[in-house]
């Protein structure tokens, strides 16, 4: 399987084979499980006081009295006598079940499960029907590979002035469009807006061109140490847009480690 390498001006320098990671056949099960386990590392565990409520000397009034048998506040003459209290149900009582910092919330995957999800993940991006279903715009050949030079740009003008080029413009018009503006508690969350999803760069040192693409919605930058199921199947929905700088495809092969190459050359 080979591809093309284009120049930053969008002329074709050169035709290279693509490593056999491409070859990878499409699981889209794999990949929805892999996302859920990635997915599951980054929430925070969260847990209350053992205690939280039942700080109080409430007792309870036993029967005979007419009223409920729960503990209530000791005293009289102030608001919170009487009222119930260290118990479930009440106002200032405890929680009955409430989640607990012990709690085991990581899905766990097997590793080669995980790296042959990866790897087709990686796949899917050559696949064009799988590119359009996911809402794509873009109807030149996949996968996309440009020169290095890209990770020399710093500007955001100079970057969309390239993606123009690689006819990636539509799609970026697509998801500036859909850009959802959202109010209430998710605003005062620092959740404003709910943007899509649109090309996926990936390179080897982003340094620079993270920068650049910074400022324009629904691109995202990654290295190609960092790339992960997340950047390439958001929602585990597998097919993204994705550009490769020409030394991020010659790397794949070390990222997708040796176990899932030596499976992949049996099947070849």
């Amino acid at each position: 399987m080979k591809a093309n390498v284009y120049s930053l001006d969008g002329n074709k320098i050169e035709e290279i084979e693509l490593p056999l990671v491409f070859e990878t056949p499409y699981r889209p099960d794999l990949i929805h499980k892999a996302f859920i386990h990635v997915q599951s590392t980054i929430f925070q565990p969260q847990g209350r006081d053992p205690l939280a409520g039942e700080r109080t000397s409430a007792e309870s009034r036993n029967t005979g009295q007419g009223i409920a048998r729960m503990a209530r506040i000791k005293g009289s003459g102030f608001p919170r006598a009487g009222q119930a209290a260290g118990v479930g149900n009440v106002v200032k009582g405890r929680l009955a079940h409430p989640p607990t910092s012990e709690k085991i919330i990581i899905k766990r995957i097997n590793k080669k499960e995980k790296a042959l999800a990866l790897a087709s993940a990686i796949a899917a991006t050559s696949k064009k029907e799988l590119v359009t279903k996911r809402g794509h715009l873009y109807d030149n050949e996949l996968p996309l590979v440009i020169s290095d030079d890209i990770e020399k740009i710093k500007k955001a003008k100079d970057l969309l002035n390239i993606l123009k080029i690689l006819k990636i413009d539509k799609d970026l018009e697509r998801v500036k469009e859909r850009i959802k503006k959202r109010s209430g508690k998710s605003r005062m969350r620092g959740r404003s807006k709910r943007v899509g999803k649109s090309v996926l760069i990936v390179v080897k040192d982003p340094t620079n061109i993270s920068k650049a693409a910074g400022s324009i919605p629904g691109i995202d930058v990654t290295s190609l140490s960092r790339l992960s199921i997340i950047d390439l199947a958001p929602g585990s929905h597998a097919g993204r847009l994705t550009l490769w700088s020409r030394s991020a495809i010659e790397g794949l092969d070390e990222r997708v480690k040796a176990p899932l190459l030596d499976l992949m050359r049996v099947i070849a």
